[in-house]
């Protein structure tokens, strides 16, 4: 979880780093600091956008060599069309870091001076753009032993940034303010990071039970971390997540993380459950060959949950929270499930497995109903790489919403919106449910066919959830892939742990609600 590079805040005045970054709006529209390179260049700024035809869109840059009159190798000038959201300048800073790296400089500035901030101060606009360069710094290069890939062959996950980038200077009107705000930016970072990690590595090196291991080290983050194993399982009487493990020699862990805090003593628990099924090769029910190496990631939803808890403690957010995963490895074997087997849940509810490879919805009904019962949370929210009918739905753009309450869903929604990690209400109703009634069990782990698959998997997890605020967000098409973006170049992107921390941070931090 160590920062790609050093992120160090001065004056606009400071001296330049040998590379500079400039932000030009629409239509070539410089804020002062950049108006002063181009009158010291004497108009050779504003004559080199001429020349290239740039006009300050988004994506857009220009170079200039060794420019007269400042002290530096190089100027580009980078278009920031009319940065007016916080996701535009996230995504500004994550532009500005690719302009950088590509030229393999290890010092740069960025000069986080625009022409047009919205309503956004100046501090703000600096800690934005910071933390976009960061998002974007992330490569995981960890299992690369050779020099031109980018790795050091260490124990910890490699950057982009480790041999090129060492040091960015934002330059910024009030410096210690921003490297104040930015403070929190960064625990959010590192809890990005941390769910990329998880997600990068592979199921030989990440099982349950390493998993569960790595959880553990939180604990030094001021996290309270407990980790119930094999026996304590079934003492809880889990037996939906045991019969998804029992076809894998390695066995299976739920690990509880908890924050506290809350100032006020009435404040209730904010539940978050992740399904870690750390690598799902569909058991009995056999996925095809091709493309099962992704089935790494099928445990996108703990590792988001885990970097989310990073984040609360790290930037010692005032809420108490609970995150819970269900670690377990879905393997064929002669010990595995069998299609046709009926399981007891931890509720007491009989499930009818009839394709084992719809094994996420027996983790998650296990955790989510001992979450319920022990923590007696104000909201539960599952993450789950769920169906892959979601994808289908809404490709990898917008993750599934599904939920009980309209407020919560709201939340989640205007989240989405703020931090580009967007979300999509889709339809949960009782005329769902026949499709997944069982005539030899109270319910069937799959519906009758291939119509509403993402829809009957959260009916199926609705009938594990209490009297309680409860979203479900299946993020089989955003957690591992990821899209490239100017935020993200890996594999995985960490998805959910930016939309969490926001909607913890815009609802549930000023007392209990």
């Amino acid at each position: 979880m160590t920062a790609p590079f050093e992120i160090e805040f001065v004056p606009l005045s400071a001296a330049p780093a040998p590379t500079v970054v400039v932000l030009a709006g629409e239509e070539i529209a410089l804020a002062p600091t950049a108006r002063a390179f181009d009158e010291r260049t004497k108009g050779g700024l504003t004559r080199a956008a001429r020349a290239a035809q740039f006009t300050g869109k988004p994506r857009t840059a220009i170079e200039i060599l060794a420019p007269a009159e400042i002290d530096a190798q190089r100027l580009i000038v980078a278009g920031a069309g009319r940065p007016t959201s916080e996701h535009d300048r996230l995504r500004l800073g994550g532009y500005a870091y690719a302009q950088i790296a590509a030229r393999k400089t290890e010092r740069a500035s960025l000069i986080a001076d625009l022409a047009d901030t919205g309503a956004a101060g100046a501090d703000i606009v600096a800690t934005d753009l910071a933390l976009g360069a960061l998002l974007r710094g992330y490569a995981f290069n960890k299992y690369r032993t050779r020099r031109n890939g980018g790795n050091n062959g260490g124990e910890d996950s490699d950057r982009e940034g480790r041999d090129g980038l060492q040091q960015l200077m934002v330059h910024c009107a009030r410096p210690e303010q921003a490297e104040r705000a930015f403070a929190s930016r960064k625990a959010v970072a590192d809890g990005v990071f941390l769910a990329r990690d998880l997600i990068n590595e592979p199921a030989n090196v990440l099982g349950p039970v390493e998993f569960a291991d790595r959880l553990s080290e939180l604990a030094s983050s001021g996290l309270g971390v407990e980790v119930l194993d094999e026996q304590q399982l079934r003492a809880h009487k889990m037996n939906a997540l045991l019969g998804v493990s029992q076809g894998s020699a390695r066995p299976p862990r739920v690990v509880v993380l908890q924050w506290q805090g809350a100032k006020s003593k009435r404040a209730k628990t904010l539940c978050f459950v992740g399904k870690g099924v750390c690598f799902d090769t569909g058991g009995i029910s056999l996925k095809p060959g091709a493309g099962m190496e992704d089935m790494k990631g099928d445990m996108g939803g703990a590792a988001c949950v885990a970097g989310l808890m990073l984040a609360l403690a790290e930037r010692k957010a005032p809420v108490n929270a609970v995150g819970l995963v269900g670690l377990v490895e879905n393997m064929p074997s002669a010990t595995a499930q069998r299609p046709g087997d009926i399981v007891t849940s931890m509720s007491g509810q009989t499930i009818e497995v009839l394709n084992t490879d719809a094994e996420g919805r027996l983790v998650l009904a296990d955790v989510l109903w001992y979450a319920q019962e022990r923590f007696k949370p104000k909201l539960v929210i599952d993450l789950a790489t769920l169906t892959g009918a979601i994808v289908v739905a809404l490709g990898k753009e917008y993750a599934g919403l599904f939920s009980n309450d309209a407020k919560l869903a709201g939340e989640l929604v205007a989240a989405g919106e703020a931090t580009g990690e967007k979300v999509w209400r889709m339809p949960l109703d009782k005329a769902y449910d026949k499709l997944i009634d069982s005539k030899n069990a109270d319910m069937k782990n799959i519906g009758g066919g291939r119509n509403a698959g993402a829809i009957t998997a959260a009916q199926f997890i609705k009938r594990f959830i209490k009297d309680t605020a409860w979203a479900h967000i299946d993020i089989a098409g955003t957690a591992m892939d990821a899209p490239r973006s100017e935020l993200n170049q890996s594999w995985a992107g960490g998805w959910g742990v930016r939309l969490l921390d926001r909607l913890v941070a815009d609802n549930y931090e000023k007392g209990d609600k």
